[in-house]
């Protein structure tokens, strides 16, 4: 029989409450958080995302090809063989599935999607990691590459997505927690990153919410006293852009939200 686990300390009368939501002890409370980076940000506003360039969203729920640019990701390969997609439905409710992968050959996903949130490789082969960059997406699919693309996994062992922005679940509310972003060395030519947070409630537009300027090598964390509230449906994301025609920024940026269902529905 599984022993019964205390969600309080041994030497005190509670946990943090943050890691009481983070152990499932929390009713009606989830958190999430999300990373990504974009490693040549130019003179264009850029989602922080592998991918790089302004992430387009799906406009309608979509069953999702997923494939590889290389024939090493399949179930039997030495890349990655399985992932496993994280997003939302057409009502905006949470969904996952695994899928198994066969190389640059297009695999539909069982469920459909109007936001795809995260991947993660789940299995691999000799090489732990996929060998190609693995995509999700709708479309002609051209040597493993779909023509409208919504989520990637780089081949450089991180075997998950790198996507700064999330999409409130229906019903729930989310609180951002804290944000973080930095960035690399790319050049010795002065230039400035302006980050941008923004965010794009159901019906509306993309409004910013907070704006960061960078230079060469700065990090920034922001933890919030008083968190920003998203209602259900909106979609979140960090962008950025150079000041300089001529200098690209390798940028990094995450975001922690706890989310907690609607009173309306408990």
């Amino acid at each position: 029989m599984a022993r019964e686990v205390s969600s309080i300390t041994r030497v005190g009368t509670s946990e943090p409450f943050e890691l009481q939501v983070s152990r499932g002890h929390v009713a009606y409370h989830k958190s999430i958080y999300k990373f990504g980076n974009n490693a040549q940000v130019a003179d264009s506003v850029e989602t922080i995302w592998a991918q790089g360039g302004l992430y387009s969203y799906l406009s309608a729920e979509s069953v999702l090809k997923v494939s590889s640019s290389s024939a090493n990701d399949t179930s039997a390969g030495t890349g990655a063989r399985t992932v496993e997609l994280f997003g939302l439905d057409g009502d905006y409710h949470e969904i996952s599935e695994t899928v198994t992968l066969n190389g640059q050959t297009a695999v539909n996903t069982t469920l459909s999607y109007l936001r795809i949130n995260r991947m993660i490789v789940r299995s691999a082969g000799s090489g732990g990691a996929n060998a190609g960059i693995i995509y999700a997406g709708t479309g002609t699919v051209t040597t493993g590459v779909p023509a409208n693309i919504y989520a990637t996994i780089n081949g450089d062992g991180s075997n998950q997505t790198l996507m700064a922005l999330w999409t409130v679940p229906a019903g729930y509310t989310g609180y951002l927690m804290q944000y973080d972003v930095s960035n690399g060395m790319t050049s010795n030519t002065p230039a400035v990153c302006k980050l941008l947070l923004v965010a794009r409630p159901q019906g509306e537009v993309f409004q910013s919410k907070d704006v960061k300027s960078l230079t060469t090598g700065m990090h920034i964390e922001n933890t919030l006293v008083v968190p920003l509230k998203f209602t259900e449906k909106t979609d979140i994301e960090a962008r950025a852009v150079s000041s300089s025609n001529s200098v690209t920024f390798d940028i990094s940026a995450a975001f922690e939200i706890i989310y907690i269902k609607n009173g309306d529905e408990l």
